[in-house]
C-alpha cells in the first residue's frame, strides 16, 4: 500500500544566547508539534509502526545538530530527520553571541490506498 502524506507541519525555535543548533531545532519540533493533533491515527485504527515521519531542519550550521536528538525527540513513528541549511543567525557584535534560529518541516506519511 502506497503511503500518503496527510500533514506537513511547520515550526520556528530559538537559542537567544549560548548558540546551541540542537536546542533550536529541538524548539522548532516542538513548535510544530504543538500545532497539531493526529486524532485520525486512532479514529483511522492506523498501525503507529506504519507512520512515517520525516522531519528537516533548516539552520545556518547544519553540522552543530544532533540529529539523534532531534529524532529521539517524536513520540511515534519511522522518524528521519534530515537537516539543511537554512533558518537565521542573528548577530550581536557587542557580546558575540548571536541568536540562531532554527526552521522545522515536519511531514507525517501514512498508508492510504
Amino acid at each position: 500500500m502506497n503511503k500518503k502524506r496527510v500533514i506537513l507541519e511547520l515550526g520556528t525555535g530559538n537559542d537567544l544566547h549560548g548558540s546551541d543548533y540542537t536546542k533550536a531545532a529541538l524548539r522548532a519540533v516542538q513548535d510544530a508539534l504543538h500545532h497539531s493533533s493526529l486524532a485520525f491515527i486512532r479514529t483511522l485504527k492506523i498501525d503507529k509502526k506504519e507512520i512515517d515521519v520525516e522531519v528537516t531542519i533548516g539552520v545556518q550550521r547544519p553540522e552543530k545538530v544532533d540529529a539523534e536528538k532531534v529524532r529521539a525527540s517524536l513520540p511515534v513513528g519511522n522518524v528521519t530527520v534530515k537537516v539543511v541549511k537554512g533558518g537565521l543567525d542573528v548577530p550581536d557584535t557587542e557580546n558575540n553571541d548571536p541568536a540562531v534560529i532554527a526552521s522545522a518541516a515536519i511531514a507525517v506519511r501514512v498508508p492510504l490506498p
